[in-house]
């Protein structure tokens, strides 16, 4: 939890965090720099990789007075899609390489495979909705499917932030009050009236739409962005034909042409990780979805991983997770 102090911004232990609140002001016409974005590790409440591959829904609504963005940094590709209404309160809101700094009523349409960022500037003064849909959902409704690739807001870059007029900004809301009321409905037709209001919520979000400037990030945020995306295209095409061929930050390092200890310290200055945790991080999340979502045996999953033999995968498993593969495989089918 922040809260803000003049031009600096406090947490509640006293850390204080070099940030001038004033400047964020005039941002439309300016930069990010490195200055700004270095508060993004000093956060406590800043999250790494956020996946929830596990729990057994398709399609989840929040109201943002109850569910408030947290600050994070999701570097790795989520299952789901997100749409985010923000009807009160400020923040910076990061996707690839544009900055956005939003202080008015803004759509936010974000791909799973995007690299966000969001810096809440306003604690307590969240207002709007945001739902949360899976890629199976999508699958399930192809006229859904259909709207999201005539649309593009989730795909063409300069779409994705939209400003809207007071106006637009209620009848948005009033789609999601709605929809949320049908979520709360057991019915078998619920999710047949959400998909709809998904459909709206692009139609209405596309009409009239004012799509703003965005600001370049810097140069090192540029390396930060360049290192997620190759984890990313390393963990995505994992298979026992293509395992990972990148493991280590030198690997990384050398891929990027820079020095290891750089790209380290890069790392650790604005996520408080450095690349190895990263590394290890993202291998274990991609470990936990192998073991649940294939059949795949253990020495398959660890070939596919990059490890020398099996027994080195339970051991980097169980250290990391407290069971051993096995055990976790069992826990979550039995």
């Amino acid at each position: 939890m922040i809260r803000e102090l003049s031009n600096t911004l406090v947490t509640v232990d006293g850390k204080v965090l070099t940030f001038d609140y004033q400047l964020f002001h005039r941002m439309k016409a300016s930069t990010l720099d490195s200055k700004k974005i270095d508060t993004l590790r000093d956060l406590p409440d800043m999250i790494p990789v956020f996946r929830e591959f596990y729990e057994d829904w398709m399609v989840r609504v929040f109201n943002r007075e109850q569910h408030e963005c947290r600050n994070y940094l999701s570097p790795n590709r989520r299952n789901f899609y997100k749409i985010l209404l923000l009807t009160k309160g400020s923040g910076v809101f990061t996707t690839g390489l544009n900055t956005y700094y939003i202080n008015e009523p803004t759509i936010l349409f974000i791909h799973p495979n995007d690299i966000i960022s969001w810096k809440n500037l306003s604690p307590g003064e969240a207002g709007g909705h945001y739902v949360l849909f899976k890629k199976d959902f999508i699958q399930k409704h192809g006229v859904l499917k259909a709207a999201i690739d005539k649309y593009g807001l989730f795909t063409e870059k300069n779409k994705q932030v939209i400003k809207l007029s007071h106006e637009r900004m209620h009848v948005l809301s009033q789609l999601f009050e709605r929809m949320k009321e049908e979520e709360l409905v057991a019915a078998a037709l619920n999710e047949d009236a959400i998909q709809a209001y998904l459909q709206l919520l692009m139609v209405e979000s596309i009409r009239g739409a004012q799509f703003p400037e965005s600001n370049k990030v810097t140069d090192e945020f540029h390396h930060i962005h360049r290192f997620f995306e190759l984890l990313e295209q390393e963990a995505a095409q994992i298979n026992f034909d293509h395992p990972i061929r990148l493991k280590t930050a030198k690997e990384f390092a050398s891929s990027m042409a820079l020095h290891p200890n750089y790209l380290n310290e890069l790392l650790k200055k604005q996520t408080g990780e450095n690349v190895s945790t990263h590394i290890k991080n993202r291998l274990l999340e991609e470990a936990k979805v192998l073991l649940l979502q294939t059949d795949w045996s253990l020495s398959d999953v660890s070939f596919s991983l990059g490890f020398a033999d099996q027994p080195n995968f339970n051991q980097f498993f169980k250290k990391n997770t407290g069971l051993t593969p096995t055990e976790f495989r069992k826990s979550f089918l039995a």
